[in-house]
């Protein structure tokens, strides 16, 4: 798609009616939106080149069958169970719902709404999972509400997984949070990164 530089103003429409006002202010924003663009590419970057990660436990989570199935039989499952093949890496949203936290979270249920809608592209290339510290049947009757047939639950237990990646504290308060593991040939399993939407103590 080509655009046109007009009056030293890069055009992204046609419209003949635009404000010189408005076209100052919307070139403003684009070169803004590069800068932005700059700084995620950066970022990114730096995540992929993060030195390799100490060994973590093999974490145990409470699982059951296919939610068309009823809630039985309840299995405990191994972080380790969550990788489906070798050379992928794992991505657990760890979501607000538990202990403290009695009711869903209604941001956490709208990424999940959106990652079940992808999770048969994102099966590709990674293994996804989401982990809550509600009990399993509260958190599969809420997947259940929600339709969420293509994703993995599973509930933390008496695990410590949550509160040892940050998406719990002490009291039992939840933050949502995404990790990313990998998994080495001989079974050693690595926390590569985790991100928290509150990146620092003012960030509300």
């Amino acid at each position: 798609m080509a655009h046109e530089t007009i009056d030293g103003t890069y055009r992204q429409t046609n419209l003949p009616n635009e404000s010189p006002e408005y076209l100052a202010r919307r070139d403003e924003l684009r070169l803004a939106e590069i800068e932005l663009m700059r700084q995620r590419e950066r970022c990114a970057e730096l995540r992929r080149s993060l030195p390799k990660a100490t060994p973590i436990a093999d974490y145990e989570f409470l699982e059951g069958p296919s939610l068309d199935k009823g809630n039985e039989p309840i299995r405990m499952v191994r972080l380790s169970n969550l990788f489906t093949a070798p050379d992928r890496s794992l991505v657990v949203y760890q979501m607000m719902y538990g202990k403290k936290q009695t009711r869903p979270c209604p941001m956490c249920t709208a990424w999940l709404d959106a990652f079940n809608g992808v999770a048969h592209h994102l099966a590709q290339s990674i293994d996804l999972a989401v982990v809550a510290a509600a009990e399993p049947a509260a958190l599969r009757a809420h997947a259940q509400a929600r339709g969420w047939h293509r994703l993995r639950l599973l509930s933390a237990g008496d695990s410590t997984f949550k509160y040892d990646l940050g998406s719990e504290d002490r009291e039992g308060n939840q933050d949502s949070t995404i990790s990313v593991f990998t998994r080495a040939n001989d079974g050693t399993l690595r926390h590569f990164y985790s991100v928290h939407p509150r990146l620092d103590a003012d960030i509300k």
